[in-house]
């Protein structure tokens, strides 16, 4: 019995999905939510006393009609998916025609030649596309092209809800995940929840105790690369921040920041027992132990135990 053929580039692609848009009355940008679009109102729209107008606010957003939808098309047979129906049809095309491109040193495989040849130099370690300012190579030119944006300081992609400006799309989705509060990876060990998935991979050493990065001077290991390169600057000596009210100088801007509330008077942590107050969270944590009688730190040589390490060290100099 002959078997009935189905031509699948006749059917619409199935697994589509929604998505919808909210458009903004007053300028034209459209956002995935009523709560994006509320923000953008509220901080790109404001009165001309300069005030949020929470009433545009909250007319907008309880009057957005029904949005307009656009398709994701997605493919049967792989995990393929894209917006544009004639890139569905594209794809579709070279599974039917069984064009399917295979890596000779791993499983790697792809429906366009070209992306098997991107692939391939991946496994070769080939960088053919080098910058011309800096030593930075890449499989492709069009990584290139973004990276050359570093230098020329080109930021294309802005947030419509704060000021934050990107180079790349993909940098400015992440972004927007602040905004939604979206976090999408979580740690399957402890309760940490972050946006990308780089630092759910650089949290996880934590459990690990993975520490790949070491310091060639002293026996200082690390997780994160740029943990070892403000590290050596304590061997070079470097401080490239200073307070401009007195000579204060350190190697981490976190660290002038916290130095600047000593000017500022700010004390942004306070006991919820008594009423102490201090510019550091590491202070306050210190300052609970004791409300708790908590003494971590205790000499080995006899009873004494205390709740800073600080305090123990100079204690240990009463026995020498």
């Amino acid at each position: 019995m002959k078997q009935k053929s189905v031509n699948i580039l006749t059917k619409k692609p199935s697994g589509a999905s929604t998505k919808y848009i909210f458009e903004c009355y007053g300028c034209s940008k459209k956002f995935s939510t009523k709560d994006i679009l509320a923000k953008h109102i509220s901080y790109s729209h404001k009165t001309q006393k300069n005030q949020k107008n929470t009433t545009a606010v909250r007319t907008q957003v309880e009057q957005t009609p029904v949005p307009q939808l656009t398709e994701i098309f997605s493919c049967d047979i792989c995990e393929f998916k894209t917006s544009q129906k004639r890139c569905i049809l594209a794809h579709l095309k070279a599974h039917v025609a069984g064009q399917v491109y295979c890596c000779n040193n791993c499983d790697y495989k792809s429906v366009k030649k070209n992306h098997l040849q991107r692939h391939m130099k991946i496994d070769t370690g080939e960088k053919p596309f080098s910058c011309n300012i800096c030593e930075y190579k890449c499989i492709r030119k069009d990584v290139l092209q973004t990276h050359m944006k570093i230098h020329t300081g080109e930021k294309p992609f802005s947030c419509n809800i704060c000021e934050y400006k990107c180079i790349t799309k993909s940098t400015l989705q992440k972004h927007m995940k602040i905004h939604t509060g979206e976090k999408p990876f979580s740690c399957n060990i402890c309760e940490y929840k972050c946006i990308k998935k780089s630092d759910l991979q650089r949290h996880m050493k934590i459990h690990t105790g993975e520490k790949p990065f070491s310091c060639h001077i002293c026996k200082y290991q690390c997780i994160h690369k740029s943990s070892l390169q403000t590290h050596m600057k304590i061997h070079t000596g470097e401080k490239p921040f200073s307070c401009h009210i007195c000579k204060y100088q350190c190697i981490r801007k976190s660290n002038l920041q916290t130095h600047m509330k000593i000017h500022t008077g700010e004390k942004p942590f306070s006991c919820n027992i008594c009423e102490y107050k201090c510019i550091e969270k590491s202070n306050l944590q210190k300052h609970m132990k004791i409300h708790t009688g908590e003494k971590p730190f205790s000499c080995h040589i006899c009873k004494y135990q205390c709740i800073r390490k600080s305090h123990l060290q100079r204690h240990m100099k009463t026995h020498t």
